[in-house]
């Protein structure tokens, strides 16, 4: 159990300020991809529906 512990507290230690620029990083281009998406998406279906396609 003191090895667990001991690999836990190395872990946390060597990646304390790694995971702050990382995920703030990692979060704002998802949010943009997601973004992107839901632009392509609703585009795609205003066209749909401005060329009178049948929604079956």
């Amino acid at each position: 159990m003191d090895k667990i512990l001991l690999v836990k507290e190395i872990y946390i230690e060597a990646f304390r300020n790694w995971r702050n620029i990382f995920l703030k990083k990692y979060f704002k281009a998802f949010s943009w991809f997601c973004f992107a998406l839901w632009v392509i998406t609703m585009y795609a279906f205003i066209f749909r529906l401005s060329t009178g396609f049948a929604f079956d």
